[in-house]
């Protein structure tokens, strides 16, 4: 899809789309800041952002926080294979993913497994009773293949919109 397309099919212009890059370089942007980079007024910029909002585009505000200094240096990816495919298996199992704080994200995908959970612990050894005591005993778990990154390449990287 072509970017004239992509903005017709979500409703976005291009001040639209240079608003929300911003924003994801700089969440804390001053509403005064931003109109001056955008080029209109901070009434304009304001009532843009409340619609981008609304409509939601822009889902929240945080900060991005340095995980090795938080003592959480080991980042993994782990394959999760449930015993049966059932969607009363698949709610289960993501009500119990939710749970896990060490869970960042999870991704039910197709392919030879069910689900994608990407995970951030101290080390090994943590990572070793966060396999042992949580994602082994969620409900339905049958098998599980885990990755651990060496090296983070590109991470948090913002949405290309343009």
């Amino acid at each position: 899809m072509d970017k004239k397309n992509s903005a017709k099919s979500t409703g976005l212009d291009r001040i639209d789309r240079r608003i929300l890059s911003i924003l994801q370089e700089d969440g804390r942007i001053a509403n005064v800041e931003l109109a001056e980079r955008i080029g209109l007024s901070p009434t304009s910029i304001g009532e843009r952002l409340k619609r981008l909002q609304r409509e939601g585009f822009v889902e929240g505000y945080g900060a991005r926080l340095n995980p090795h200094r938080l003592g959480l240096g080991l980042l993994v990816f782990v394959e999760v294979l449930l015993d049966k495919t059932t969607p009363d298996n698949f709610e289960r199992f993501a009500r119990a993913v939710k749970l896990a704080p060490e869970v960042l994200e999870c991704h039910m995908v197709a392919g030879g497994f069910d689900y994608l959970v990407k995970a951030r612990l101290a080390d090994m050894a943590a990572y070793r009773r966060f396999l042992g005591e949580t994602l082994l005993s969620m409900p339905g778990v049958r098998e599980t293949r885990t990755y651990a990154v060496m090296e983070e390449i590109k991470r948090d990287a913002p949405l290309p919109v343009g």
